[in-house]
């Protein structure tokens, strides 16, 4: 696991100070040529895959924008995705609606502190874990924290959504 906590705002990280959960940064080497980010970031934090989490925008029925929550290990079911908002599919939101969406770039979208809100779902297995990582808000910037006290503390949905 990384040792080197830093600091940085970013919008993500201000909504956390303003909720009041307890967090920690962690930097790593960010890779753009990487066919797997979250799988590298993994890599690059020395944590296990299945503790570094991966934020993915979709769409529902094409127009219903979501954000999910999946281990970097793990990929994301999507037809599970869609029946849990109540759609018939679900596809990846192309990479510059998900840009416009939640005001961070592609490789550092975090799930907290986006532009505009949308349903959050973060897959079950993360809650057997003490502390996952999640995007920070911005790439190469890790937040590392209680998956249990961020979905209760934001009301997310939690279900499995990875196979």
């Amino acid at each position: 696991m990384s040792k080197k906590p830093v600091s940085g705002a970013t919008p993500a990280t201000s909504l956390l100070d303003q909720a009041g959960l307890a967090y920690t940064l962690h930097a790593h080497e960010y890779d753009a040529d990487a066919s797997a980010k979250g799988l590298q970031a993994a890599e690059a934090l020395g944590a296990p895959p299945e503790q570094v989490f991966k934020t993915l925008m979709v769409l529902i029925d094409k127009t219903r924008p979501a954000c999910l929550i999946v281990p970097s290990n793990k990929r994301l079911a999507l037809k599970k995705v869609a029946a849990l908002q109540s759609g018939k599919s679900a596809s990846m939101m192309a990479p510059a609606d998900a840009e416009r969406l939640t005001g961070y770039k592609t490789g550092g979208i975090s799930p907290f502190g986006q532009r505009k809100t949308s349903p959050i779902m973060l897959d079950a297995s993360a809650l057997a874990h003490e502390t996952i990582y999640v995007n920070g808000g911005r790439r190469g910037l890790q937040c590392r924290i209680a998956p249990q006290a961020a979905a209760r503390h934001f009301g997310w949905t939690v279900d499995s959504i990875a196979e």
